[in-house]
């Protein structure tokens, strides 16, 4: 066993590598640019949300019914008609990259707590690179990339995006691992 406190440059590290190379994938590379559209009339459904009163927060479910009125004809027919979709409205203004950036850090921390918790509770001091990675990286690809895959099954998210988001979650989990099992104790 590693106590956790032994694993704190593992898990500082490798939340900044994590923490660079997304910001290299996501601003650099073209992959994710195509994971999102421009609405059509833009300008009309904007208008059509602020006059119907939207607001952050809550996510919208349209059309919206509850499991007692799923099957009536009535609702039946607006599911048929469409659109059907999830609607998530955030905060007015311009895009709090700074925040975000901040909780998307943080996250990455978390994710490197929890593989080095795990990993150490596992593996003793000395133990094999290989060994090393392999539990890491298997800690931090089901932090990092398995949890995305809810986003297709329930919230409708294509296929091809959420994808591209489990590959970018297996690079960080590599990179995490690459890491851990560069530093571990000897």
């Amino acid at each position: 066993m590693v106590p956790i406190t032994a694993l704190w440059l593992p898990i500082l590290l490798s939340a900044v590598i994590v923490f660079v190379a997304s910001s290299i994938i996501h601003m650099v590379l073209p992959i994710h640019k195509s994971d999102y559209r421009k609405l059509p009339e833009e300008g009309g459904v904007l208008d059509a949300l602020r006059a119907a009163g939207v607001t952050p927060g809550p996510t919208y479910h349209f059309p919206h019914t509850t499991h007692k009125e799923m099957k009536s004809p009535e609702v039946v027919e607006k599911f048929k008609r469409g659109p059907v979709g999830l609607l998530t409205v955030i905060r007015s203004g311009p895009p709090a990259m700074g925040k975000f950036l901040g909780q998307w850090f943080l996250y990455c921390l978390v994710i490197s707590i929890f593989t080095a918790y795990l990993t150490g509770r596992t593996r003793a001091p000395g133990t094999h690179y290989l060994e090393v990675f392999r539990v890491a990286g298997t800690t931090a690809f089901l932090g990092y990339a398995a949890a995305q895959v809810q986003d297709s099954i329930w919230k409708g998210q294509p296929w091809g995006v959420t994808l591209k988001h489990v590959l970018d979650g297996l690079i960080y989990a590599l990179l995490t691992a690459g890491t851990f099992g560069w530093l571990w104790p000897r």
